[in-house]
């Protein structure tokens, strides 16, 4: 069973339905004692780091979500949140990923937020298992997680090369959103659930 954190931030419901494609069985959730019986974790994560972590504060989160071994997939947002510091609203997050979250400065060249499909590259994770380096995914984003030892996949926007996803232990994290990728996306998402 995977439990999909309940948090009060968006994105919930297209996770949801991307599991539901793959015949996968969730519940989403913000208790405790069900997202320590899980077998998956998902943290979705639409919307402010500080808001963010204000919620998974609020609902005691913070530490479970430190403490969990079994595999956890945070989603955007819900990534950022589990990086050291977002520079939104001077965030302090989990401090599971040895990086630090950073606004995209705009350009003439380039709009912020970084908004559609990009191509990710350097894969080195079991989480691309089938993924050719290269492949495009979806964006929607004003802040990212800068390149780290804990980076297992690379984007670039404009000048800016960032980590489109990260690994630490049993944690993984995407900047981008495998459940608004297509075929790319449900095929990480099907990696995942092996892992």
């Amino acid at each position: 069973m995977i439990a999909v954190i309940d948090y009060n931030t968006g994105n919930i419901k297209s996770v949801g339905n991307a599991l539901s494609r793959l015949g996968a069985e969730y519940v989403l959730t913000s208790d405790e004692g069900v997202i320590r019986s899980a077998d998956r974790v998902i943290l979705p994560g639409v919307g402010n780091a500080a808001k963010a972590m204000e919620n998974i504060e609020n609902k005691g989160l913070a530490g479970v979500i430190r403490s969990l071994r079994i595999p956890i997939l945070g989603i955007c947002v819900g990534m950022q949140i589990m990086c050291r510091h977002s520079e939104e609203d001077n965030a302090g997050c989990l401090g599971i990923f040895d990086c630090d979250v950073k606004r995209f400065i705009p350009a003439t060249d380039l709009k912020v937020p970084h908004i559609g499909w990009n191509s990710i590259f350097n894969l080195e994770s079991k989480l691309f298992r089938g993924i050719d380096s290269g492949s495009y995914v979806y964006f929607v984003h004003s802040y990212y997680p800068g390149l780290c030892t804990d980076t297992i996949a690379c984007c670039k926007y404009g000048d800016t090369l960032f980590s489109a996803a990260l690994k630490y232990e049993n944690f993984y994290g995407t900047q981008f959103h495998p459940e608004k990728s297509g075929d790319i996306g449900e095929q990480i998402l099907k990696n995942f659930l092996k892992l």
